[in-house]
């Protein structure tokens, strides 16, 4: 279970969140709800919640700044809010997901379902001994039509969907098919160096090469293959490489 704090000043948002958590994610304990970033902060004090929703945009203390508060962040942030505009600075705050309102239900599934993941693999690094803050799960289990294959992450150049499965290209390997949709392999992937670049690709950053503006933009991954880019996520994409630490192992 989940333990969840709520932080935003418009009370219809943070009732129809609530709501819509208590319906779609029944693995998440609503602890508090805040409406304001001081609430927020010191609910997060007491508390130490598993993760907090937080509103971007509000007055005397934002959500950025509640953020710059805490000492030692040892919980995950998903950002809710109305605007597109603070995507950037919240992907280098390393939240782990930005929903936009009004939150869309699958959405948030994916964004509770990334937490969950994150919580698994430590406590799994924990019990067996090893320290999370020193070690990170190089490789994940993917569900192909022949059973589980365990691939190191760093071996994935970038998946693209098929249908309802995802193709999953590898580096000087067999690509692989996998009965998982592109946004359930984003929703393990986005844990780690991915991002959706357009509806059909989840990129590997460490592996992008060049990006050609011209044919409305793609990406040359490092094994050649074009990858299209989306005019909603080109310039995301640009501006998290200007950030010298946009990616983390």
């Amino acid at each position: 279970m989940l333990r969840a704090i709520l932080v935003d000043d418009e009370p219809n948002c943070l009732k129809m969140l609530e709501w819509e958590l208590q319906n779609s994610c029944p693995d998440v304990e609503i602890i508090e709800l805040c409406n304001s970033g001081k609430e927020g902060l010191k609910a997060i004090q007491k508390h130490q919640p598993d993760v907090v929703f937080l509103d971007v945009d509000m007055p005397y203390m934002n959500g950025f700044e509640l953020l710059e508060l805490v000492p030692d962040i040892k919980f995950d942030v998903i950002f809710t809010t109305a605007y597109d505009e603070y995507a950037v600075k919240a992907f280098k705050t390393n939240a782990i997901d930005y929903l936009l309102k009004p939150i869309d239900e699958e959405e948030l599934r994916t964004a509770v379902s990334k937490v969950k993941d994150k919580n698994q693999h430590l406590t799994t690094k924990v019990q067996s001994g090893d320290d999370p803050r020193k070690q990170v799960i190089r490789k994940i289990a993917l569900p192909t039509f022949e059973g589980l294959v365990f691939v190191e992450v760093d071996r994935i150049v970038y998946c693209q969907s098929d249908n309802n499965y995802s193709k999953i290209i590898l580096k000087g390997e067999k690509n692989l098919f996998i009965s998982k949709t592109l946004k359930e392999t984003e929703a393990v992937l986005g844990n780690y160096h991915f991002f959706r670049v357009h509806n059909s690709y989840l990129v590997n950053l460490n592996e992008i090469r060049n990006y050609v503006k011209s044919d409305g933009g793609y990406l040359i991954m490092s094994n050649e293959d074009r990858v299209k880019v989306s005019r909603a996520k080109k310039d995301l994409l640009l501006q998290l490489f200007q950030s010298p630490s946009r990616v983390k192992a």
